[in-house]
């Protein structure tokens, strides 16, 4: 099932836009960008702790990068999401591995799920992994150890500004 190609792109750019006002003052789109499928929003998350492995030892990265891909049957179907910084964590993929992210907000995409609500939900992600639900790969299953036999800590948070949505 697919909106009409007028109704897409009137729900996207309003999306875009709410993206604009409610991520950061930095978003940067292109109405031209909007008339081509799949449409790529590059997405740059600042200052939210996201854990890493540093000199083989865990620790917190307060700058992320994604891409959203989004597909024609958008908002039907979800965007596929692929990360494309280093991560340590059980439910995002390594950029070598994939990138991909496994967030209970893509399982239960709806046609009223929106990118913003999406993005805010990564956020949360990042701080808060889910060792219990690990991709398989090595560094997932590793972080998802780690993160089941540590004590619970809460990563220092910066005050930054809001996630940066830029489209390239």
């Amino acid at each position: 099932m697919t909106l009409p190609l007028e109704i897409l792109y009137i729900r996207l750019r309003n999306e875009l836009e709410a993206c604009r006002h409610s991520l950061t003052k930095d978003f940067d789109y292109s109405e031209e960008h909007l008339t081509s499928f799949p449409l790529k929003v590059e997405v740059a998350l600042e200052g939210i702790p996201g854990p890493v492995m540093e000199n083989g030892r865990p620790g917190y990265r307060y700058s992320h990068r994604l891409e959203l891909i989004i597909g024609r049957e958008y908002p039907f179907e979800k965007p596929l999401v692929i990360w494309r910084t280093p991560i340590f964590h059980p439910n995002i993929m390594m950029p070598e591995d994939g990138g991909h992210v496994c967030i209970k907000l893509l399982s239960e995409w709806s046609f009223n799920s929106t990118l913003s609500n999406f993005i805010k939900g990564l956020e949360s992600l990042l701080i808060s992994p889910n060792g219990n639900s690990p991709f398989g790969t090595d560094t997932c299953t590793a972080a998802a150890q780690y993160f089941n036999s540590s004590p619970r800590r809460t990563p220092p948070v910066i005050i930054t500004p809001a996630p940066k949505v830029v489209r390239r």
